[in-house]
Parts: C-alpha cells; sequence; structure tokens
C-alpha cells in the first residue's frame, strides 16, 4: 500500500491525530510499568518463607518489668502443655510478623555492603520453624549463649543463599566472616535455601526479600516473650486458641499481642493484603486506560469515516474493493498507534527510572516494552475494526450522493 495518501490525510488533521497518539503514548508508558508492578507483586506474593508455614503459629507478650527467665520457662512450660503443640521455641520474631533487629553488615569493617535482618532463635528453634541448611553443620549446645543488650560478640550463624550470594558472589559462604560495627563477629557456618525477611519487599526492596540471618541465642534478656509453636496443620486453629489462653494464665503480668500471636498462614495473609489491594487497583487503571484509549480510537476513526464519505465513495467507483478501504483505515491506524508506542515506551523508560530513585523498584525488564506494544497495536486494530467496516460497507452510489 502506497502511504503517501495516508500520510497526507494524518498532515491535515494534525491535533487530532496528535492527541490520539499521545493517548496511546501514556497508555503505553503506564501499560508497561503497571504490569510489571503486578508481576511484582504476584511474584512476591508467592515467595517462598523458608519455614514451615501451614504447621508454625506465633505467641508474643509484652512485658517490660518481668524477670525475662522466669518469663520464659513458666511461658514455655505451660506451651508445652497444649495438647497437640509437637514443640515451642523462644524466637525474636517470625517471617511476615513484625521486624525485629535489621543491622548493616561489613565484610571488611569498613564499608557497609548489606542491611540484613537478624532472627534469633533459642535451643530447638531451627527444627520448630522446619528451616532447611543447603550447606553447612547444626548448631552445638554450646553455641546457644545470652548476650547483654544483643547476641554475643561472637556468634556462629546460618545464612540465606540469597545474602550469601549478595556478600560473597560466587563464592561458598561457609567460613567467611562478617561484622555488625566492631562489637559484633559472625562466622557463617551454614546456608539456608531459603528465609525470607520479616518483610518482604518493604524498606529495603524486593532485592534484599531475603537477606536473612538466623543466630543461636540463650532465651533470657534479650530473647524473651516470643514463641514459636509447631502443631499439625489440622490442630494449629485449636493450639493457637489455646496457647493464647494458657500464655495470659502463666503471665498474668504480660500483655498478649493479639495481632501478633498469630498462625504465619494468617501473618502472611495480612501482610500481602496491601499488594493484593494494590494488584487489584492497577487492574482497574490498565483496565480503564485501554477502555478510554479504544473508546478514543473508535470516535476519530467514526468520525473520520462520516468526513471521507465523498472520498470514500470516489475511491469505491473507479474500483476499490472493500478489502482497500478496510486496509487504508486499518494502515492508517497503525501509523498512529505506532508513532504513539515509540514515544510511549521512551515515557515507561522514563517512569520507571523515577520509581527506581523514590520507590527502590527494580529496573523495567525489556520484555515489557514489545509486549506492551503488541497489546496497543491488537487494540488498535480491534478498535478501528467497527468503524472501517462500517466505511468498506458504504455502495459507491450512496457515498456519492451524500455531499
Amino acid at each position: 500500500m502506497d502511504f503517501a495518501p495516508i500520510l497526507a490525510a494524518l498532515r491535515r488533521h494534525r491535533t487530532a491525530t496528535l492527541l490520539i497518539a499521545l493517548e496511546i503514548a501514556l497508555a503505553c508508558a503506564v501499560l508497561c510499568n503497571a504490569c510489571f508492578l503486578i508481576a511484582s507483586r504476584i511474584g512476591l506474593m508467592q515467595i517462598e518463607s523458608g519455614v514451615d508455614e501451614s504447621s508454625l503459629a506465633r505467641i508474643k507478650l509484652d512485658c517490660d518489668d518481668c524477670n525475662s527467665t522466669d518469663l520464659n520457662a513458666r511461658v514455655m512450660a505451660a506451651l508445652r502443655a497444649v495438647p497437640g503443640v509437637q514443640s515451642v521455641a523462644a524466637v525474636n520474631t517470625l517471617p511476615f510478623g513484625e521486624r525485629a533487629g535489621d543491622n548493616g553488615v561489613t565484610i571488611d569493617r569498613e564499608h557497609y555492603v548489606a542491611v540484613p535482618h537478624f532472627y534469633l532463635g533459642g535451643p530447638g528453634a531451627a527444627e520448630t520453624l522446619g528451616l532447611h541448611l543447603a550447606e553447612g553443620q547444626p548448631f552445638q549446645p554450646e553455641d546457644f549463649r545470652t548476650g547483654d543488650v544483643w547476641v554475643p560478640a561472637d556468634t556462629p550463624v546460618w545464612i540465606s543463599r540469597t545474602l550469601a550470594e549478595k556478600l560473597w558472589p560466587g563464592q561458598s559462604a561457609l567460613g567467611k566472616e562478617f561484622w555488625v560495627t566492631d562489637k559484633f563477629h559472625f562466622r557463617v557456618v551454614g546456608v539456608l535455601a531459603h528465609l525470607v525477611r520479616p518483610d518482604p519487599g518493604g524498606t529495603r526492596g524486593s532485592g534484599a526479600a531475603e537477606w536473612s540471618v538466623f543466630a543461636p541465642m540463650a532465651p533470657g534478656k534479650v530473647l524473651n516473650g516470643t514463641y514459636a509453636i509447631r502443631a499439625a496443620p489440622a490442630d494449629l486453629q485449636r493450639v493457637l486458641r489455646e496457647a493464647r489462653e494458657v500464655a495470659q494464665k502463666a503471665a498474668p503480668e504480660a500483655v498478649l499481642d493479639l495481632t501478633q500471636s498469630r498462625t504465619v498462614s494468617d501473618l502472611r495473609s495480612d501482610f500481602f493484603r496491601p499488594s493484593r489491594i494494590m494488584a487489584g487497583m492497577l487492574v482497574g487503571v490498565i483496565v480503564a486506560l485501554l477502555l478510554v484509549t479504544a473508546l478514543g480510537i473508535v470516535g476519530l476513526a467514526s468520525f473520520w469515516v462520516q468526513q471521507r464519505r465523498k472520498q470514500i465513495g470516489i475511491r469505491r467507483a473507479i474500483g476499490a474493493t472493500r478489502q482497500d478501504i478496510l486496509r487504508y483505515f486499518q494502515t492508517e491506524n497503525f501509523l498512529i498507534v505506532s508513532g504513539g508506542i515509540v514515544v510511549g515506551l521512551v515515557m515507561a523508560v522514563v517512569l520507571n527510572i523515577v520509581l527506581m530513585k523514590f520507590y527502590e523498584l527494580p529496573r523495567l525488564p525489556v520484555a515489557y516494552l514489545p509486549i506492551s506494544a503488541v497489546v496497543l497495536w491488537l487494540l488498535g486494530q480491534l478498535a478501528v475494526l467497527g468503524p472501517a467496516l462500517r466505511a468498506a460497507a458504504v455502495p459507491p452510489v450512496v457515498a456519492t450522493r451524500s455531499v
């Protein structure tokens, strides 16, 4: 097809053409980034926590003036007596609960390279949580010591594989050392396949979702008031209800935190509720934007068909077929949409850079650009199809007499 007549017609309608092209450009920019955000959120919601979620619940007590040793002894004994409880362990927090210990780490004592979350667990905590070592060795009884303000100065730890790759790319992390300030020294004795932060995708971004450290610690002044309970999945809800009751009876001077004393599955569901809402809103925005764009294309094409009835009639009279008329409008729409897409792809990249700077989002994968372009091309062709078919169906004699 000769593009010269089409381009000439578009130049005579610059304003309308420009407005539709800009609308398509905006739709392209929003479509790329919104789809990427939706995919990122869905991927994050499906993240593997590294713990046995279906079998775990948490009990959290707040008591500022309690004797930590006495509190732990009373509460853990009461929890173990609940029918159906398989094991109980003192922890500082669990995945999808509140953050309990983010700290910057350095491998040269000078430059901080990551800010992982530190999980603390008493004897039996790893087994209770269902943590799985990818490599390394279990903690020894002598590894569980108390600390005055945090962990002991020299502590063996397990770290997630993601954090190991961040700290020592392409190397085995076993035996490696890192520090938190000059006071706290850690030696890696195990690498976990997965261990998600309490707030995956939160303040540190999705790339740091599994930057986690698990350190052994004896229950005491630092590790007290928070307990992981393991039970069969079928019994877990009942066990949790009874565990709440016995924990309050065992420590009447403490306050039970109901928002955090829940199953890990419920904690996960609550944590990702905003993500589900955001994904739903973005889907609505995409649908609305594509609908408005399609209506704009339909309106403009219908207007042009009405304006060009004489032109269509003359072309039909001198031998143009219905297919020729249909192809003309489809090609015209393709050129407008293509121009909008080119601008929109640039806008999409710029928008992603802004989101990366202010909201710590990852870089937009290149694959989203051609996918969005194809979607808009198909949308444009579908939107213009109705007006184009009406134009192609006009008899030559009716079109000629209509002016």
